[in-house]
């Protein structure tokens, strides 16, 4: 690791932003360890780290037998979810990010589709990429789907979390000019300007509070596709909100009304949450089991991110 400067260091005007003495980005290495000629980067642990905070959450939950009722998940078919969403965050992920971001670079690139070793990733994109791997899964299975995703939906938050720290030791996907004291400097930006470090907002409202969030609301018994909901509502909103201290991407800028496609991408998400939340209908069959310990025990058997 290139820890870089550390002292505090005065930025010029610019802008109409007043800079104040401002850290710089530690400007990490990349490239976290080598095992021979195969370099192991940040980010790719990032990833790796989330798949395992995924995992461990999960079986963590699936010790209690009401949970496994809930969801009809067994470690098995929990695992099974593990490995269809794992392919279905990387080829949604990076469909999202040709699709929502870069049509016409890919449309006369095509070639540079599947080079995703040059970074490239949708969040968006990952979460349909999930959803329909999901959906696939539990039609294959024969189980509802609700339940299911509803079980996975708090285990997702903290991955989210993992990959936003990949993000900040990138430097990469920095945010808007800031005069806040705690304002950063990114060198990649190439403009010498403090900034706001809007992965690590991210990190901690996507990330950590949402998790924390829905971890609570779903230990009790709700109503199939609230918990969802709620994941949908919360994400979508603290996307919207920390777009405005992200800067947006250079070749997109600003889009209709002067959101981001951040921001675009996140309103669906959000009407969706609120429908989710409002569904009426009697609660199913396993959406009422309670998730404390039942009173008669039977044995005991979740480059770069857009």
């Amino acid at each position: 690791m290139n820890p870089g400067p550390v002292a505090r260091e005065r930025c010029p005007r610019a802008g109409g932003v007043p800079q104040s003495p401002s850290m710089i980005h530690p400007q990490f290495d990349p490239v976290a360890f080598s095992l021979g000629p195969l370099a192991v980067r940040w980010y790719g642990l990032m990833y790796l780290l989330a798949f395992g905070l995924f995992f461990g959450l999960g079986v963590l939950r699936l010790r209690k037998p009401a949970f496994q009722q809930a969801s009809g998940l067994d470690r098995q078919s929990f695992e099974d979810c593990l490995f269809w969403g794992a392919i279905g965050v990387i080829v949604g992920g990076r469909l999202g990010y040709v699709v929502f971001y870069k049509p016409g670079y890919f449309l006369a690139h095509p070639e540079q589709i599947f080079a995703v070793w040059q970074g490239g990733m949708a969040y968006h994109g990952g979460l349909l990429g999930v959803i329909v791997a999901i959906l696939v899964l539990t039609r294959r299975r024969r189980i509802a789907f609700w339940p299911v995703i509803d079980f996975i939906a708090p285990l997702v938050p903290w991955g989210l979390a993992a990959g936003r720290l990949g993000n900040f030791i990138n430097g990469e996907l920095w945010g808007r000019p800031s005069s806040m004291p705690w304002a950063m400097i990114f060198p990649q930006a190439g403009d010498n300007l403090a900034r706001h470090p809007s992965q690590l907002y991210q990190m901690l409202g996507e990330g950590i509070a949402l998790g924390v969030i829905l971890w609570i609301y779903s230990a009790r018994p709700r109503r199939a596709a609230r918990v969802s909901g709620l994941f949908l509502l919360g994400y979508g909103a603290a996307r919207f909100v920390v777009e405005y201290f992200r800067e947006p991407d250079a070749y997109l800028g600003g889009l209709a009304l002067g959101l981001t496609m951040g921001q675009w991408l996140s309103v669906p998400m959000v009407l969706l949450g609120v429908g989710l939340l409002a569904r009426q209908g009697p609660n199913t069959p396993d959406a009422q089991v309670a998730v404390h310990e039942p009173s008669t025990r039977p044995g005991s058997p979740g480059g770069n991110q857009q």
